[in-house]
């Protein structure tokens, strides 16, 4: 990959010239109400013979049923719903089952729980709405499960071998629990936005605004979330912020209120930095959604501020698609790009709570 970065520029870089202006920007978005909209108490169905779903017999649909209305009594998230269907959909397909398989023969019911003790009796196991409730109760025990991946959440509780198992089952979670509860909640701008999404090509909102360079850097060049417009850490942050539920002001993350310790994020070269400062997790695995990080000169990179990216989908031949601004030379800098890239060519890949990286 050959190119030089000219993706450089946070508020912080020049601090004579724009201190005034992150200030001013800062108290201009300073939150008075939460970022995004609460996701809100799973709600309740009631379903009759008539009820259909593409795909489901009757009998799944009524165990999904039972497994909404359990979460509903136990005052479960939306989220939470989709999860405990989707995990349903990963052991049984939404069938009772009176059989286990190799690694857990004496797996029943809905949830493929063990006869361990943890779980009931056997009654309770082949029971919809009792093993449904054991295992809600048993993912609000897991310290902060909201953020967590559904997948990774939902392996917190069933640890099974693969942690991804569930992975191809969220859609179907989520199609359902939308259709049976006749779409009364939001997916979009909020916790129950779809962990991992990372936006449609360039949806990114401010591709018209000026950059620094034409309009100068002590001039109006910064975005809602405290950067430059059309930097590549804008655009990057956009896709943080969006990952999160948060696509309108104010926004969940800002450049000036990212870190704990009251820095900015700042430039390419210090979201490392940023990352680790936060307590967020990196690896060297990319995923999507996770935030890609050139350390300067890496990839052709800017040698003096790096580069940031965002992984945009992943390839089975050890590559994968990255997507973000200001990644090519003039004349076609300040723009969105994409480029298949070899998994070991950046420095590292900044994941958010909702990822983990595959082992």
């Amino acid at each position: 990959m050959q190119r030089k970065s000219l993706c450089l520029m946070a508020l912080i870089v020049v601090p004579g010239l724009v201190f005034g202006l992150v200030f001013s920007v800062l108290l201009l978005l300073a939150p008075a109400k939460p970022a995004v909209a609460a996701c809100g108490s799973a709600v309740s169905v009631v379903i009759d013979a008539d009820t259909k779903v593409e795909g489901y017999t009757e009998e799944q649909l009524k165990n999904a049923t039972a497994i909404m209305n359990a979460a509903n009594v136990l005052d479960l998230s939306v989220k939470g719903q989709m999860i405990s269907v989707m995990v349903a959909l990963g052991e049984s397909g939404l069938r009772v089952l009176d059989h286990g398989d190799g690694p857990g023969p004496d797996s029943r019911g809905l949830f493929q729980q063990r006869d361990n003790g943890a779980w009931g009796s056997y009654a309770d196991r082949m029971d919809p709405t009792i093993s449904a409730k054991n295992f809600i109760k048993a993912l609000q025990a897991v310290e902060g499960w909201e953020l967590l991946e559904p997948t990774i959440a939902g392996n917190k509780v069933q640890r099974s071998a693969d942690p991804y198992h569930y992975e191809k089952y969220w859609p179907e979670a989520v199609k359902l629990v939308q259709t049976l509860s006749d779409g009364k909640f939001p997916l979009e701008g909020s916790d129950c936005a779809i962990p991992g999404q990372s936006g449609a090509g360039d949806d990114y909102p401010w591709k018209a605004s000026p950059t620094w360079l034409q309009v100068g850097a002590g001039s109006a060049a910064a975005s809602p979330l405290g950067m430059f417009y059309r930097e590549c850490v804008d655009f990057a942050l956009w896709r943080v912020n969006q990952q999160m539920g948060s696509t309108s002001a104010p926004f969940k993350v800002l450049n000036g209120t990212f870190r704990p310790d009251g820095q900015g994020l700042g430039s390419a070269l210090t979201w490392k930095a940023g990352w680790d400062a936060k307590g967020w997790s990196t690896g060297n695995t990319p995923r999507v959604g996770a935030v890609v990080w050139y350390a300067p000169g890496a990839g052709g990179a800017d040698p003096t501020f790096g580069h940031v990216a965002v992984v945009k989908e992943v390839k089975d031949n050890g590559t994968y698609v990255e997507e973000g601004y200001n990644g090519n030379p003039p004349p076609d800098d300040h723009n969105y790009y994409t480029r298949t890239v070899s998994n070991n060519l950046p420095s590292a890949f900044l994941y958010l709570p909702t990822q983990e990286e595959k082992k």
